[in-house]
């Protein structure tokens, strides 16, 4: 019987079915600092919005980063884009640094990265029109201007369910899912690698927000995107998420698949989070509500 190790070929077969980390970070740090002063500011105290996080993303791959509010998953989904300059710690994407880096180095990189926000209603400059909106990443990095620029534009809309005549209108004349489309439609119009959708749907109506999560969806699979879906309510996180980061207090306190996460979690504060999802039967609820309730 031979006990030779696996041949080079077969080793070869092996690392190509390993995930490829879009995005890697490491140890990052935000601090705030809080300061005091009539005439001369001095810093008496520091706000850890974020504290020491680690996790990593693969390419086609769905992280739900899920907390309470004031948890600092907001703050981490900007400090990864450099939205916020980290106070220390590492992002490396696609294997390159970019914590630090100025912005002009990378003003590059956002056509790989960018952010779908919270609120459709203040993400959308009033004064423009659609077309505008839309188009601005286009013109800004230079794909696409006049007539080509329209059809581009028109053509964006459309893949997120909206008619090419929106293209003159004003941000004013839409439903805010149909706003938060409009938003869906600039942050794919570069093919960006990573999306980040930083509570895409807490701000919509109950009915909309399946409507919103399946675009989310069908767009991942159509255009290979990777997303960090930022949301605390830990039921629509489960839903969208391959995996589940739950963030406490500026740190990540638990991390894994979403079904173990959410069946077995390890956390008391995981137990919390999924304790506060509501479910139909109220005898249910209460029993789990007391199951979970801390000593």
């Amino acid at each position: 019987m031979s006990v030779d190790g696996p041949k080079s070929d077969d080793i070869g077969d092996i690392q190509t079915h390993r995930p490829e980390l879009l995005l890697e970070v490491a140890d990052l740090v935000k601090h705030f600092p809080v300061k005091r002063g009539l005439v001369f500011d001095r810093e008496v105290d520091q706000v850890r919005a974020v504290d020491g996080v680690s996790f990593s993303v693969a390419r086609g791959e769905t992280l739900g980063l899920v907390g309470e509010s004031g948890s600092g998953k907001s703050t981490l989904a900007r400090t990864v884009l450099q939205l916020l300059e980290p106070s220390s710690g590492s992002v490396r994407f696609e294997g390159r640094e970019i914590a630090g880096l100025s912005r002009r180095a990378m003003r590059p990189l956002r056509r790989e990265m960018q952010m779908v926000f919270q609120d459709p209603y203040a993400s959308l400059n009033p004064r423009k029109r659609v077309g505008q909106i839309v188009g601005e990443p286009l013109l800004l990095q230079g794909v696409a201007r006049g007539a080509a620029l329209r059809r581009e534009v028109q053509e964006l809309l459309a893949r997120v369910g909206l008619a090419a005549e929106h293209y003159d209108r004003f941000p004013h004349e839409f439903s805010g899912g149909q706003r938060q489309r409009i938003g869906i439609a600039r942050a794919i119009a570069l093919r960006p690698k990573l999306i980040v959708a930083d509570e895409p749907v807490s701000a919509l109506d109950v009915s909309i927000r399946a409507q919103i999560v399946n675009l989310l969806a069908d767009l991942q699979e159509e255009l290979e995107l990777t997303y960090i879906f930022v949301a605390h309510d830990i039921g629509i996180v489960r839903h969208v998420s391959d995996r589940i980061a739950v963030m406490h207090e500026g740190k990540i306190v638990e991390e894994g698949p979403a079904d173990q996460v959410c069946d077995q979690p390890r956390d008391a504060y995981t137990k919390q989070l999924l304790a506060a999802v509501p479910i139909p039967d109220p005898r249910e609820a209460r029993s789990r509500r007391r199951a979970v309730r801390p000593s």
